[in-house]
């Protein structure tokens, strides 16, 4: 199976899916989406039997865009790429950088696919994609998206190397969203391939990429640190910022403070019903006193 490669002769971790198993994955997400409409369909005739042609005509169209155009587009930006039929085939649909896709991607890719899936079925969608090197077909063209391989084995996986630890959260502030997604495939390619290039292309290509990074970000890359790390670091806090956008994980509850101690070093009295007497107080005494008391000869107990 073919990989996707950059001009660099990189080879990305995710691999293109191919047109049977992609082919598949929409046939059974055509299946589920097309009981849903049916159902859908039944119980609104019924419901709007008394209605004139032209509102059941209306309710007809509505339904057919929510369900079989907006039912789509929802999963997959509700699942991060991964409806139905893709999770059954072992696919996911995500950016050209390889991220998680957004409302955008997938309602670009839900509004090209009606033209190229369901009024041609499926006809131009099979032909661009056997056009495409990456099996793309047009929604995922003009998405910017592209459906991998999500079941990769584990010894083909890609590992980002971390940046050193010093520079953890030094680019928080740093302003990202003008860089492409383009150049983050880049960035991410050399990242995981650094150890199998030659030292000098390497140490070529960091200076390049981070040139690139830093001029798109408006902020000078820092002259005290090494390209390679420079973009370890830039990486690891976008995906930090993804993670955050992704999961947003509630605030922390603080544990309910004792209540303090009465005057006198007297915890409150506690009573037991209305009519009973209250329970004995116990006088919390300091080691300095029960000091005190052992050095007067007097009798003290433990501490």
């Amino acid at each position: 199976m073919s990989e996707l490669v950059t001009g660099e002769a990189v080879a990305l971790e995710l691999r293109p899916a191919k047109l049977p198993s992609r082919a598949l994955a929409v046939l059974l997400d055509l299946v589920v989406v097309g009981l849903v409409y049916t159902v859908v369909s039944i119980v609104l005739v019924i419901s709007t039997a008394s209605l004139d042609d032209a509102a059941r005509a209306a309710v007809s169209i509505a339904t057919f865009i929510l369900v079989l155009v907006g039912g789509p587009i929802a999963v997959e930006t509700l699942s991060h790429g991964r409806s139905l039929g893709k999770m059954a085939c072992g696919l996911r649909v995500v950016r050209d950088d390889g991220g998680p896709i957004r409302f955008r991607h997938a309602l670009v890719r839900g509004a090209v696919g009606v033209v190229e899936i369901l009024i041609t079925v499926g006809v131009v969608a099979c032909i661009a994609s056997l056009v495409s090197a990456r099996g793309r077909r047009l929604g995922d063209v003009v998405a910017g998206t592209l459906v991998v391989r999500e079941r990769v084995p584990v010894s083909r996986a890609a590992f980002v190397p971390p940046p050193p630890p010093w520079l953890s959260g030094r680019f928080s502030e740093l302003d990202l969203s003008g860089v492409p997604d383009g150049l983050w495939l880049a960035v991410r390619q050399y990242l995981t391939r650094v150890g199998q290039l030659d030292p000098r292309v390497g140490s070529a290509l960091a200076e390049q990429l981070a040139a690139d990074v830093a001029a798109r970000t408006g902020t000078p890359a820092p002259r005290d640190v090494p390209p390679a790390a420079y973009l370890a670091a830039v990486v690891e806090e976008r995906q930090v910022r993804e993670a955050r956008r992704t999961f947003r994980a509630p605030a922390p509850l603080s544990p309910a403070a004792p209540p303090p101690p009465a005057p006198g070093g007297h915890w409150p009295v506690v009573a037991e019903g209305s009519g009973s007497l209250p329970l004995p107080v116990v006088e919390v005494a300091s080691q300095e006193q029960a000091g005190e008391r052992r050095s007067s000869g007097g009798f003290a107990p433990p501490a």
